[in-house]
């Protein structure tokens, strides 16, 4: 169980677990870089990155494979899913890892989100909007120290982004998880313990 990330590439930053940190940052500076650093997705930086004092670049592929399953969980800018799988799938995909969720308790997530029609469509024929609530949906289908959401409402409305924001938060009371969301003008509204600025 991570409890604490230090990161030292463009100024120091500390994340702890169970706090909500809001990374603000101009288009094209390292919003979405400094997300793939903590998860040693890319190497490509001067400084380090440490999970409870731990260098992610010392990592193994196994190590990182068990951390991607447990204690990371991600929602990609460009969302990464699979388009000819449907929206079910896409978050199955993940959670037959880790059996974290029953069918039912995603299937409710779907309707809290308003995409439960969407279920068995395939993810290339939906909206960015709609794969981008199922990518969220995926990300709280794991057990997660921090979850990492880059720019999760860029495009959502402030109903739908509210709904998410409820969602999330519920989880992290039962959870106790870290959030790390990036933003670019539109932020996903929640209380954050701070605000880092790139």
């Amino acid at each position: 169980m991570i409890t604490d990330i230090h990161v030292s590439i463009y100024h120091p930053m500390h994340f702890e677990r169970g706090k909500n940190y809001c990374v603000e940052a101009a288009s094209g500076i390292g919003k979405s870089s400094l997300l793939h650093f903590i998860g040693g997705f890319r190497t490509d930086y001067d400084g380090s990155v440490l999970l409870d004092g731990h260098d992610i670049r010392d990592y193994s592929s196994a190590q990182k494979a068990q951390l991607y399953r447990t204690e990371l969980a991600y929602l990609f800018q460009d969302l990464r899913l699979f388009p000819n799988l449907t929206a079910y799938e896409n978050v199955e995909i993940v959670n037959q890892q880790t059996h974290f969720r029953s069918k039912e308790s995603i299937r409710a997530m779907f309707e809290q989100l308003g995409i439960v029609e969407k279920w068995d469509s395939p993810a290339r024929l939906l909206s960015w909007g709609q794969q981008q609530r199922v990518a969220f949906v995926r990300s709280l289908s794991q057990p997660c120290s921090f979850l990492l959401m880059d720019e999760p409402i860029s495009h959502l409305d402030d109903l739908n982004a509210g709904v998410m924001a409820e969602m999330v938060m519920k989880e992290q009371s039962e959870r106790h998880f870290g959030i790390i969301a990036t933003s670019l003008g539109k932020t996903l509204p929640i209380n954050y313990h701070q605000t880092v600025q790139l």
